[in-house]
């Protein structure tokens, strides 16, 4: 039966009916164009420098540390150290024979004292005219000539002694009382352990932001074992052309003497790079073309493209049009469109709530 065929009363109610369902339809219309804002979570954006973690392999060697060698040749009579031990500077290490050498002191002592003895009566007499000048000049020639060679004979004798240069550890050494040694001859090592340092190779492009007073890290590559902290001392002026590396050195303290020349260490340190902005990693969303976040803009939302930087400890440091203060979206975005007011009154950020200035709706 046809709407026209139906009695006046149903085609009435059928007309009203109608008229309720346009009406509803036009008042949700309304209400959609009026866009009410979307509650979310926003925070400013914060401006932090990008940190490289380096790694290096690093060898060590002691703050302080000679080769041993005897003055002069010679036979060994004495050794008064034993390996490992700490030893003073000045403390005397190796004995040489020195007899020949004591004797050559006496003598010249002898001599000294003759040449004196001589010059003061030639000295007296010149006062009375007794001596001519020129045998006093060569009185004195000869005082000062002895004196020399009195000093000559001890430096002789002490060189029969091989001292400790600085106090440190002693190393090992392979002869014995009775051994002839040369002036080449290593007889032992000798190390001020009380810093080590380490040296290192970094690549050429950290060569501008590596630099003296710097923080490292050095770790031996056994596991949970204990860090330790130093600085950085000494950048080579050159690149390996070759390895495409320069050479770095690093001071260690070294605590209790857990630290040995010599040992192969883990370098760890941050080299500072250019200054990014930095938010919690879950403001960043990703879409067909790549990353984005979304800012606040005249309480609006707005979609900026960003590419991602570094990311450390739930946070994420982008590179993207965006600036100090910049307030952005970090809570409710799935809901967002370009465009879409939203409402907000507060941004969390670190330790406590700061304020957006964006006026609820």
């Amino acid at each position: 039966m046809f709407p026209a065929q139906l009695p006046s009363a149903r085609r009435i109610t059928l007309v009203l009916f109608a008229t309720i369902l346009t009406g509803c339809g036009t008042e949700e219309r309304s209400v959609r164009g009026e866009r009410a804002p979307v509650k979310v979570v926003a925070e400013p954006v914060r401006i932090n420098i990008q940190q490289t973690r380096v790694e290096a392999v690093g060898t060590s060697r002691a703050l302080q540390s000679v080769t041993l060698y005897p003055p002069s040749a010679g036979e060994i009579v004495a050794i008064n150290f034993k390996p490992g031990k700490h030893v003073d500077e000045g403390d005397v290490l190796v004995e040489l024979d020195q007899r020949k050498e004591k004797l050559a002191v006496e003598l010249a002592e002898h001599r000294l004292s003759e040449s004196d003895r001589l010059f003061e009566r030639y000295r007296k007499s010149a006062e009375t005219g007794a001596t001519l000048p020129t045998t006093l000049d060569t009185a004195r020639t000869e005082l000062e000539t002895a004196r020399i060679e009195l000093r000559q004979a001890k430096i002789a004798l002490e060189d029969r002694n091989i001292v400790a240069p600085f106090g440190g550890h002693i190393g090992m050494t392979d002869f014995d009382a009775g051994d002839r040694v040369q002036t080449t001859t290593p007889i032992t090592t000798l190390d001020n352990r009380d810093a080590v340092l380490i040296t290192f190779e970094l690549p050429e492009r950290l060569i501008d932001v590596v630099s003296k007073g710097q923080e490292v890290s050095i770790q031996t590559w056994e596991l949970n074992t204990k860090v330790f902290s130093g600085e950085i001392i000494e950048v080579d002026s050159r690149i390996d052309p070759e390895l495409r590396t320069f050479v770095t050195r690093a001071k260690v303290e070294n605590e209790n003497d857990r630290l040995r020349p010599g040992q192969s260490f883990r370098v760890t340190l941050n080299v500072a790079g250019e200054p990014y902005p930095i938010m919690p990693e879950i403001a960043v969303q990703w879409g067909a073309d790549g990353a984005f976040v979304w800012k606040i803009v005249d309480g609006n939302a707005e979609r900026i493209r960003v590419s991602v930087v570094q990311r450390r400890q739930g946070k994420v440091m982008v590179d993207g049009p965006l600036v100090e203060n910049d307030v952005i979206i970090v809570e409710g975005v799935q809901r967002l469109r370009p465009g879409l007011p939203v409402s907000t009154n507060t941004a969390v950020a670190g330790e406590g709530t700061i304020p957006t200035g964006v006026e609820p709706g």
